[in-house]
């Protein structure tokens, strides 16, 4: 009877946010102009920083990164799930929900590498100013940039290898908008103990390296801000890192109520909304973030819109 339960899985069913039939027209109109403006305001500021030489330098060069990641990253789950929305089907191929699940873990690990990353560029700026441009050389960039994709791209395709390695009950429907790793792993009805191991070692030493990194970096940058003698210093220095410091406490945030939170108050509505949260709702917010508060963007962004009107008829 127990190999009864068990199916060569070749669709899963996303429920999605909501089963309500009255609630699907609300959720379509409002998550497509959240992913159109998280796309267009992604790409314009990786725009802004390609064609302003003023903005070559290591900072936004991690920045540009990170709004790649951003687009990649909400570009894996939401249209798909307006696609679902739109047609009124639910149905995701198994070979189409493991593909989600890789490209998810890379876009969202690598998002958290890139923020690390910048962590230490920012250490590196307001501690070593004078060393800036020397430590942070084109070199070490590309390198620091090309490992957090070669990395994560292993790590994500571990990650998908041991998920195909598990067997499936018959009832496989997903409580969520895309493939995670948590809610494909209730489905299994063969014992996920590598799988679990594997996130708790692999999965969780690399989240370590990036909380480590971050917190690192701002103790120092901290020490060093408070031992400046002039408050006109302090000011400037604590603007270089509150955009970093927003989008680090958001996406952190939330993906931590959604993996690390007890069991005993974890729910897949709570997870739901979590997970909307950084998947969504920050990748949104980013390039807002960044272009509100650094007058550097905003110049190039306005070069921008003033090339568009010259060129246009």
């Amino acid at each position: 009877m127990e190999w009864e339960n068990l199916t060569s899985v070749s669709d899963f069913f996303l429920l999605g946010l909501s089963q309500q039939p009255e609630q699907q027209g609300v959720l379509f109109g409002l998550f497509l102009p959240m992913y159109l403006v998280t796309v267009a305001g992604n790409l314009l500021i990786i725009l802004a920083i390609f064609t302003d030489a003023q903005l070559h330098t290591p900072m936004y060069f991690f920045l540009a990164n990170l709004s790649l990641a951003d687009t990649c990253f909400v570009s894996t789950t939401v249209p798909k799930m307006l696609a679902n929305i739109w047609f009124q089907n639910q149905v995701i191929s198994y070979v189409g929900c493991l593909s989600q699940l890789y490209f998810f873990r890379l876009f969202v690990m690598l998002e958290a590498f890139i923020l690390a990353v910048m962590a230490y560029d920012h250490y590196v700026a307001i501690c070593y100013p004078l060393h800036y441009l020397m430590v942070m050389s084109p070199g070490l960039c590309i390198l620091l940039v090309s490992a957090s994709w070669i990395v994560n791209a292993l790590h994500s395709l571990l990650h998908t290898l041991l998920m195909n390695s598990l067997s499936f009950c018959a009832a496989h429907e997903i409580p969520h908008f895309f493939c995670d790793i948590n809610p494909l792993l209730s489905l299994s009805c063969t014992d996920p103990f590598v799988n679990e191991l594997v996130i708790f070692t692999v999965g969780g030493l690399a989240g370590l390296v990036c909380v480590l990194c971050l917190v690192i970096s701002y103790a120092y940058i901290f020490s060093t801000i408070l031992k400046m003698p002039s408050a006109q210093g302090k000011r400037k220095a604590f603007s270089t890192c509150s955009s970093h410091l927003s989008v680090v406490s958001l996406f952190f945030g939330s993906s931590f109520c959604v993996y690390f939170s007890p069991p005993s108050v974890r729910s897949a509505q709570k997870g739901t909304v979590a997970s909307v949260m950084y998947t969504v709702v920050t990748p949104m917010l980013n390039p807002f973030i960044y272009s509100l508060r650094n007058k550097d963007i905003k110049s190039s962004l306005r070069k921008l819109m003033r090339a568009r009107k010259m060129h246009s008829p």
